[in-house]
Order: C-alpha cells, then sequence, then structure tokens
C-alpha cells in the first residue's frame, strides 16, 4: 500500500484556527475554532454564502460525529443538556490537528497532494455558481457575471474547497461528482426557535451503533481510510477505479473528495477577499486540478440526505426546480410507501423520530432543507428552507402508517389540482398547445395552500397521537378539498385570468377554461383521490323522467 503523505507540524490547521464565521445572539458576526462551538452565545454560522454555511454545518457535524466519545444514547442525552467546554471539546480531537492542515508541504485538508499539475485555474473556479469556460467562451454569463471573485483568504478559499468537495457537480471528464452525486439534498434537524448553534449541531450526531449502520467498515482504522488526503488515492481505489463503502471507514462519508485539487499558496497578493471583505496579506488567486479523483460508486449512505429507491436501489434525493414546500414534509419527515414511489427521511431523521431524543430534546423542532439544484455541471439555483417538525414520538408503526395513507392522498389531490390549474390557464391564455414557463401558477398554487395544509396536519397528528379511534379523516379530507377548490378559483379568476386586460381576453377560451376547471374540482376524480365519499349517480331512468318533465314545463 502506498504510504501515508508527511503530515507538517508547524503548518495552520483547521481545529485550531478561528476561521469559521458565526453570529451571537447580538446578531455580533465574530470567527471561531471549532472548540468554541460549545459556546451558549453561538445561534448560527454566519458566512457571506448560503452554501458556504450548509458546508460548515457539515463540516461541524462530521467533526463531531468523527471525534465525540459517544458509546451509548445517555451519553448524547448528557451533552445535549449539559454541552461540554471548549478544553473537552478540543481534546475529542487533539490527535488528529495535523489531519486538519490547510497549507504547507505535507498533507493537506481535502486536497490531493500528489498532484503536480500547475496551478493556473482562477481560485473563482472553486465556487459551484461560477460561470464555466464555456460560458465565458460564448459571453453566456449574463446572470451570474465572471471577474466577481478572484481573489479569497485562506480561510474562505478552504470553505470553498470544502464546498466544492460536498456538493461537486459533473466537471468534464475524470473531474467526479460528489459521494451522494452532483449538488445533493441535505436535511438537517434544528431548534425552533433557535437555542444554540451546539444544539443544532448535536442534533444531527448519532450514537453507535447507529453512527456506524450506513455502511463501511469500522477495521478500516488507519486513518487515510476516513481521511482520504493523507494518502494518494490508490491507497484506496485502484487506478481509475471506483470506490464503494466496504473500501473505506463509516466515517468517510463526512470527508470525502471527489475532486483532485491543490490549493496554491505561495502565489498570493496582499488585499481584501472578495468574499469576506476581511484584508489579508496572503489572498488566493489560484489552484491546480487534475482528474481522475475518487470515484464514488455503490451502495452509499449519507446519513444527512433522504433517498429514493430506483429499481431497486436507493438513490440520494437532489433539489429540483420549483423549491422546498409542505409536499416535501412527508417524504422529508417520514417516508412515503405507495406502489409509485419509495422515499425514506436521512438516516439522522429516522433516528431521532424513532429513538427516545424528541423526548429529551424537549424543544419545538425545524427541518433546515437546502442544497443547489443542478442542471450538470450548471447551478440553475440554491434553495433552502425550514419545514415543521411535529412530534411523532408516541406514534407507532400503525399510526405512521396511516399518517402516510392519508398525507399521500392529499398531496396527490394537491398535485392533480396544480395540474389542473396550470392547464386550465393555458387554455385561457392561448389556443392550442403552447409552450412556456408557467412555474409562476405552480408556485401561486402551494405558496396559498401551505398554510392551511400545515394546520390540517397539526390537527391530524395530534388526532393520531392522542389515540384516538374515531379521527375524523373525512372531515379534514373534506377541508383540504375546500382549500383546493378555493385556491384554484381564486387564482383563476383574480390573479391569472380574470385580472386581465378584457379587451385582450377571449371570452370563448375563458368559458372553456373555467368549464375545465370546475369539472375537475368538483368531479368525482378528486374526491377518491383524497378518499372521499363519491355521490352516487342518479339511475337513468330518473334523469330521462326529469327531462321529460322539464321539457313538459
Amino acid at each position: 500500500m502506498p504510504p501515508l503523505f508527511k503530515i507538517g507540524g508547524s503548518a495552520m490547521s483547521l481545529l485550531t484556527d478561528a476561521w469559521m464565521p458565526v453570529r451571537d445572539r447580538s446578531g455580533r458576526r465574530r470567527w471561531i475554532a471549532p472548540s468554541e462551538l460549545t459556546s451558549p452565545d453561538l445561534i448560527a454560522f454566519d458566512a457571506d454564502r448560503a452554501d458556504f454555511n450548509g458546508a460548515l454545518a457539515q463540516f461541524a457535524i462530521g467533526l463531531l460525529s468523527t471525534h465525540a466519545p459517544l458509546n451509548k444514547a445517555r451519553d448524547w442525552e448528557r451533552w445535549f443538556a449539559s454541552p461540554p467546554d471548549a478544553s473537552t471539546l478540543q481534546s475529542w480531537w487533539e490527535g488528529n490537528i495535523a489531519y486538519f492542515t490547510y497549507d504547507g508541504d505535507g498533507a493537506r485538508f481535502m486536497q490531493d497532494h500528489a498532484l503536480a499539475a500547475k496551478a493556473d485555474f482562477g481560485i473563482s473556479g472553486l465556487l459551484i455558481d461560477s460561470p464555466g469556460e464555456n460560458a465565458i467562451k460564448n459571453n453566456s454569463d449574463h446572470f451570474v457575471k465572471r471577474g466577481r471573485i478572484e481573489r479569497l483568504c485562506p480561510h474562505c478559499a478552504i470553505t470553498a474547497l470544502l464546498t466544492l468537495q460536498i456538493n461537486a457537480p459533473a466537471g468534464g471528464a475524470g473531474h467526479r461528482t460528489g459521494l451522494r452525486g452532483g449538488g445533493p439534498l441535505t436535511t438537517l434537524l434544528a431548534c425552533e426557535p433557535a437555542r444554540s448553534l451546539w444544539h443544532d449541531l448535536w442534533l444531527n450526531v448519532m450514537e453507535p451503533p447507529e453512527r456506524h449502520a450506513h455502511g463501511g467498515d469500522i477495521k478500516k482504522s488507519a486513518p487515510h481510510f476516513t481521511f482520504p488526503w493523507l494518502a494518494p488515492v490508490e491507497a484506496i481505489q485502484p487506478d481509475q477505479g471506483e470506490t464503494s463503502p466496504v473500501q473505506t471507514h463509516p466515517m468517510h462519508i463526512f470527508w470525502a473528495m471527489p475532486r483532485r485539487i491543490r490549493l496554491d499558496f505561495d502565489s498570493t497578493v496582499e488585499g481584501t477577499c472578495d468574499i469576506c471583505h476581511r484584508t489579508h496579506s496572503g489572498l488566493l488567486t489560484q489552484y491546480a486540478t487534475a482528474p481522475y479523483g475518487f470515484n464514488y460508486k455503490g451502495p452509499w449512505d449519507h446519513v444527512l440526505s433522504p433517498y429514493y429507491q430506483l429499481k431497486g436501489d436507493w438513490l440520494p434525493l437532489h433539489p429540483q426546480p420549483g423549491g422546498f414546500g409542505y409536499r416535501h414534509w412527508l417524504p422529508w419527515l417520514v417516508g412515503v410507501n405507495d406502489e409509485r414511489a419509495l422515499q425514506r427521511p436521512a438516516r439522522v431523521v429516522a433516528h431521532f423520530r424513532t429513538s427516545r431524543r424528541a423526548r429529551q430534546a424537549g424543544a419545538t423542532l425545524s427541518l433546515w432543507a437546502f442544497g443547489f439544484d443542478m442542471d450538470n455541471m450548471k447551478a440553475r439555483c440554491w434553495y433552502e428552507a425550514r419545514l415543521p417538525v411535529y412530534s411523532l414520538e408516541d406514534c407507532g408503526p400503525s399510526e405512521i402508517k396511516r399518517l402516510q395513507f392519508t398525507l399521500q392522498s392529499w398531496l396527490a389531490g394537491a398535485r392533480d389540482s396544480v395540474y389542473v390549474l396550470r392547464s386550465a390557464v393555458k387554455t385561457a391564455w392561448f389556443s392550442g398547445e403552447a409552450r412556456g414557463d408557467y412555474s409562476a401558477v405552480d408556485a401561486a398554487f402551494w405558496n396559498r395552500t401551505e398554510a392551511a395544509f400545515y394546520e390540517l396536519l397539526r390537527q391530524l397528528i395530534h388526532a393520531i397521537r392522542s389515540g384516538a379511534s374515531d379521527v375524523d379523516l373525512e372531515g379534514l379530507g373534506q377541508s383540504w378539498l375546500n382549500t383546493l377548490q378555493q385556491t384554484n378559483f381564486a387564482l383563476f379568476d383574480d390573479v391569472f385570468v380574470g385580472a386581465g386586460a378584457i379587451d385582450r381576453s377571449n371570452p370563448r377560451r375563458v368559458a372553456a377554461a373555467n368549464k375545465l376547471l370546475r369539472a375537475t374540482m368538483f368531479g368525482e376524480k378528486l374526491r377518491k383521490t383524497l378518499n372521499l365519499p363519491v355521490e352516487p349517480a342518479k339511475p337513468a331512468a330518473n334523469r330521462q323522467s326529469k327531462t321529460q318533465h322539464e321539457q313538459e314545463a
């Protein structure tokens, strides 16, 4: 096996430097070392980029998951109730400080020591939303302009590198995507309202055996099986081969390194960092990169991402156009189990719901979901949202199944409703099939129905948790149907169609669209989707008799 790279002794380390931007209760920003994460005065990470904050949270969770001396659930409970002090926290990773060196001649954090390529890539290339070579060549960088980021302080450069390794999108031949694919969805538990940064992080750290249940080989205890930058790629992965979970330690998931990159600390300049705007005497301007780093394949199971099943394989979810909303509550918090789709929440979320942690936390929680919506190499959007987490710890398997069944029907009814609203608007606006972006219609529908959904969901969970055998599912379902109907007609009449200029509308098309909308929203199919009773059709003879009577009259 290739030897470990030399580890520098005097270089700067991420475990001792004050490099993490945080916000305290007064709203002030400061930079801290990881040992200060337990300070009760800290509320959240406070970088100048949203993707940096997501990466910093995952770095901290990975650091605690890898080093915390957790042996049983009571250890987790003890440190949630009484966080360790800074000296205790520092002692957890004292022996690994050198592994997190980020400059110098030896092994560096998430950088390839064997990389001999010339450092000729501009530092902005570390940012996922920076325009690529083709965009610059074709002069198509309309919204994210070139030249915005040219100089980064070492701490912002390292954070950018960390963010890239976590979210790595497709980067051309040999430039690998991340362990969860390009631009993964991450879901983290958080206290609502904020209690402290420590509590938010600690909620997402699991103890054994759950800590290692996601795969990997715990016997691979050599440090490079966890921290891959400590040895050549070939120490884990065959030449241009693949890396599966059994080739690494279980904690490797937090430190995956799909890209071969080495920052240039030699050719630095003095000035102001283009991200944090602090002055520094050694701003980085370029880096070296090469293809064929770690090629992550196989049943990787990251504890911070929800998954869906496709052809028997569980795959990580990725953000999609349209953002996040209540339609994601069920799959990300509980899971979906029907004939059309199988989805499960992140393991850390499932563990919280099924363990004693919910009672120990004793707080209202939210689900912090975030990630890039990627179109191959291009970042279309960064999405981020907070979803409410209702207490489900008293619900057994039968109650959870009941909740899933009900919510799946509600969400199916919502999808049918937004589809017919979009179709009706298109019919009213245009003749024939008209292509275009109708995302505004969808967004308006989901936004208008969100408050009602969560209120009905709260009532449903309260009834299920109370053990009531006579939960009025029909009444709740009818209330949801009323919401869908009222929302669609209000949006059609007052926002998208009825609010238009009369002299530019087509009454015939508007009437046809309205008929389509009413037929669906008051139709039997939607009621069946929502598991609501359908009024029996009147016998044909009665209908004929009524028609004759009307004609005679």
